[in-house]
């Protein structure tokens, strides 16, 4: 049996230094229409190229699966992995391209299979902000819950990468929110971590939860509070217990605050003098962290004790100046 290399008499299977065929690169910029038609045929369009890429994966990249002929566009070849796992279905679901496959092969096996870091194809949908363009039927609560290597489920991957808005409001549960990864990171974890905490439901952004800590002790409270988002969560949600909860360092997430320079966020109410003085591990209070960043003013003075009044401030800088002699 001859290999598509020996059948191909015009040159049109042969790589280039990239590894690419011509069949890849019209697949890839809507020029199939352009290729002889003995070309357009199962043994020439999953030809792999270096990455394991075939024209298929290139067609589904530009768009133009809709220019493959049907009898083509079977689960067997779009199931043909690249050198990373990647099928055409994770290919199309990343480029948002997924409607220009028959609808048949849209099934719950579909959305399940899983690419070399076992991100299904939802997890690529998820991560490229295209699942909006995918039918609602296919984002079951099964679904979204399942899990990639690093235990991140999908829910997980929007979260991160900015994209809970195309979730189904009613996926997003406190339960689905609160599974966690193998770090012990949670999907307020993720939103919090990556500045898109604002996408969480508000009636979700509970003290309790946002408390919930990964297996370093790192909680979502002190996420927003470096990516300066305390001002997301419900004001009666930022309580003494939430804003005082220590990672493993025993930082709370108002020494987070206090380092980044984001006390401004946090209610006066809890700005008090004992929870200023509270220290890490290292001995650190939050007040000496804010007065050493330069951020000292974001703390309203009756919180602070005598010792960082301005004289007491001027003698320390005075007393701290290397005489140059």
């Amino acid at each position: 049996m001859r290999s598509p290399e020996q059948t191909d008499t015009e040159g049109y299977a042969v790589p280039n230094s990239a590894g690419h065929t011509r069949i890849h690169v019209a697949a890839r910029h809507g020029g199939l229409d352009q290729i002889p038609g003995k070309y357009l045929t199962a043994e020439f369009l999953t030809l792999r190229n270096g990455a394991g890429y075939t024209p298929l994966h290139h067609a589904a990249i530009g768009g133009h699966l809709d220019k493959v002929p049907r009898e083509v566009l079977t689960r067997e070849n779009l199931s043909i992995g690249s050198n990373a796992g990647f099928t055409v279905f994770h290919t199309a679901a990343a480029h948002g391209n997924l409607g220009q496959l028959p609808g048949e092969l849209l099934t719950e096996e579909t959305f399940s299979i899983t690419n070399g870091t076992g991100n299904t194809v939802l997890h690529e949908a998820a991560e490229h902000g295209t699942l909006g363009a995918i039918s609602p039927e296919h984002l079951t609560d099964e679904a979204v819950l399942r899990r990639n290597v690093s235990g991140e489920t999908v829910l997980h991957v929007a979260a991160f990468n900015g994209h809970l808005d195309q979730v189904p409001r009613a996926l997003l549960t406190r339960k689905s929110m609160l599974e966690a990864t193998q770090a012990g990171d949670t999907v307020f974890h993720s939103a919090a971590i990556s500045g898109h905490l604002g996408q969480v439901p508000k009636e979700l952004l509970s003290a309790e939860d946002l408390a919930v800590p990964s297996k370093t002790g790192f909680t979502a409270a002190h996420a927003a509070a470096e990516t300066v988002q305390l001002d997301q969560i419900p004001t009666e949600q930022l309580t003494a217990a939430l804003l005082l909860a220590r990672n493993d360092n025993g930082d709370t997430p108002l020494h987070a605050a206090a380092y980044e320079g984001h006390l401004d966020q946090v209610p006066v109410a809890a700005m008090t003098r004992e929870n200023m003085q509270t220290r890490n591990y290292e001995g650190i209070s939050v007040i000496s962290l804010a007065e050493e960043r330069g951020f000292i003013e974001q703390i309203p003075s009756s919180a602070r004790p005598k010792s960082y009044g301005p004289i007491a401030r001027l003698i320390r800088r005075i007393s701290n100046t290397r005489s140059p002699f």
